[in-house]
């Protein structure tokens, strides 16, 4: 008897799995999980609770299905388990903007907001711009971006304490702005030192941060920030490091009608960051003053000027990072 299995059969078992893309609306407490596929057995579109039992039931739904990409918004932080449990699964995750979302459904003309409708949005988003899946950051890396936007934080508390204490007439109040003050300066102390023990412990982050130090205006503290809010900072081109912190700049043309170039969108803390310095470098080195005269001297309003060199600042600072020298070892990538 012959045991060879049937030609349709052994034809279907090797066709390849029909691919299946996820979107994935999150909510604090539940999230809506939506699939689009050319099998209807990939597609499905239903609520899980945001806990342990739920992301075990979706990694369920999932596991028998060939995932060809996750797609969920970045929501501060609340995507990350979630993200990590899929990773960890085998599932390709893109964390996307909430402004590219919101676009994408303009574009299909989706004007209802229900759960569903948002899974099944990113879901499409998935299958048609496949947006790229990166490296989930590790739980040390999420742990110093943790850290430096808590400093971020208090810094902006003492600051708004600061405006008040101009403000103030009282003597009462004024003594209870400075004591306000006096504790936010010891919890951004201890945070500061707690963040410098962290690059220290880690050689890579101390090699890289180091490198970045040695720039212009960039105070240790400042290369700190960059490694927790950018850690791709070095691996990527001058176009890709430009456009994730949000300062390349978009051209605005529509027929004869040619507007300014604007940047937007990108990572806002790393332009925070690289403000102060690239004010300094614009002051004190002479590749990024002769830079922003330039373009001061062809009528580029002095704000925008200053975005460009925060823009060339952070490509030289890529390019270092990414060839292991400081920054007067050798000449770098300087591309704006």
């Amino acid at each position: 008897m012959d045991d060879s299995p049937h030609p349709a059969a052994a034809a279907a078992a090797a066709r390849p799995r029909p691919q299946v893309f996820v979107g994935i609306d999150l909510a604090k407490g539940s999230f809506q999980a939506a699939s689009e596929a050319d099998d209807p057995a990939g597609r499905f579109n239903r609520s899980f609770a945001h806990d342990a039992d739920g992301i075990a039931a979706l990694l369920a739904q999932l596991e028998p299905l060939d995932v060809a990409l996750v797609v969920m918004e970045g929501t501060g932080g609340l995507e990350r388990r979630l993200a990590a449990d899929l990773a960890g699964a085998g599932h390709p995750v893109a964390v996307v903007n909430p402004r590219q979302a919101r676009d994408f459904a303009r574009a299909l003309g989706k004007l209802a907001k229900t759960d569903r409708i948002d899974a099944q949005t990113l879901a499409k988003l998935a299958r048609i711009l496949k947006p790229h899946a990166r490296a989930l950051p590790s739980a040390e890396q999420l742990r110093l971006k943790d850290l430096a936007g808590r400093r971020r934080q208090l810094i902006r508390m003492r600051t708004a304490e600061l405006n008040r204490a101009q403000q103030a007439s009282s003597t009462d109040v004024q003594k209870s702005i400075k004591h306000v003050t006096a504790m936010l300066d010891k919890q951004v102390a201890k945070i500061e030192k707690q963040i410098a023990r962290m690059i220290d412990a880690n050689s890579d982050w101390k090699d890289k941060s180091d490198i970045l130090d040695s720039a212009p205006g960039v105070a240790p503290g400042t290369a700190h920030a960059l490694l927790a809010e950018l850690p791709e900072i070095g691996t990527l081109s001058k176009r890709q490091v430009a456009a994730l912190a949000g300062l390349a700049p978009h051209a605005f043309e529509s027929g004869q009608s040619t507007g300014r170039a604007s940047i937007w969108g990108g990572r806002a803390a790393v332009r925070t960051i690289l403000f102060m310095p690239a004010m300094t470098a614009a002051r004190v080195d002479p590749v990024i003053r002769a830079f922003y005269q330039s373009r001061v001297a062809r009528g580029t309003p002095k704000m925008a000027a200053l975005t460009a060199c925060m823009r060339k600042l952070l490509t030289m600072l890529n390019a270092m990072v990414r060839d292991g020298v400081k920054w007067n070892q050798k000449p770098v990538e300087t591309g704006a």
